[in-house]
């Protein structure tokens, strides 16, 4: 069977070849670094590709995380992915990145019966969606700063970032989580689930919350004016 090409660049670059029927994870690369994603794309989708004899031609489809996340990253892995689809002709698919989160925490032990993901905002602030143990989302995608979240069990990076700010509100931050992103394998893994239950996931428009930090200065908005 073919299988899944799934990226996601909210946060890290993370590249992942999955197996269309099982959800296993053939091959994964995910940059340590995240703020470079333009140089590390294309080239782990080239070896992923390549050290599994496989092509994009042939692939089931591709999944992308449609963030929440900053511009420039989330941007670039979107492009990547949509002119993928174009070249290779196979469906484009658009995924929640914070979903991804959500499938990590459904990994673990003792899931409680609600449950918050997030991931890191900037500007002192986080990106988060409220979930149920099963992974269905109740509430976001959300930015704000972390001291107003719900006072729940709270997973991913964000909850590193932020421990007194979380503390103060009530939340409970998940040590175990401190270092998880958006990762492409578990983003694949909640693609493949969300269309095997009927869900439209044609849409890959972004997610990004908030404007982006490159404005235009205002002497140019004057001189356009």
């Amino acid at each position: 069977m073919p299988n899944y090409l799934s990226i996601d660049t909210s946060a890290h670059t993370s590249v992942a070849l999955v197996d269309s029927t099982t959800g296993s994870v053939i091959a994964q690369k995910t940059s340590p670094k995240g703020n470079d994603q333009t140089e590390t794309l294309a080239v782990y989708v080239r070896e992923l590709l390549t050290d599994n004899n496989d092509e994009g031609k042939n692939l089931a489809g591709i999944f992308v995380g449609v963030g929440p996340g900053p511009y420039t990253g989330l941007r670039a892995g979107l492009v990547a992915a949509r002119t993928f689809g174009f070249v290779w002709n196979v469906p484009v698919h658009g995924v929640m990145s914070l979903h991804a989160l959500a499938e990590h925490v459904k990994q673990e032990a003792n899931v409680p019966e609600e449950f918050i993901v997030a991931s890191d905002a900037r500007r002192k602030e986080v990106y988060w969606a409220r979930y149920k143990q099963n992974g269905d989302i109740l509430d976001g995608p959300r930015v704000a700063a972390a001291s107003t979240l719900p006072s729940l069990p709270v997973y991913g990076v964000g909850a590193g970032l932020y421990q007194e700010q979380l503390q103060e509100a009530g939340a409970k931050a998940q040590e175990q989580s401190f270092d998880w992103i958006a990762d492409a394998a578990n983003l694949a893994q909640r693609g493949i689930a969300d269309l095997s239950a009927g869900k439209d996931l044609s849409n890959t428009a972004p997610q990004y919350l908030r404007e982006s930090d490159a404005q235009v200065p205002a002497f140019m908005k004057q001189a356009k004016a």
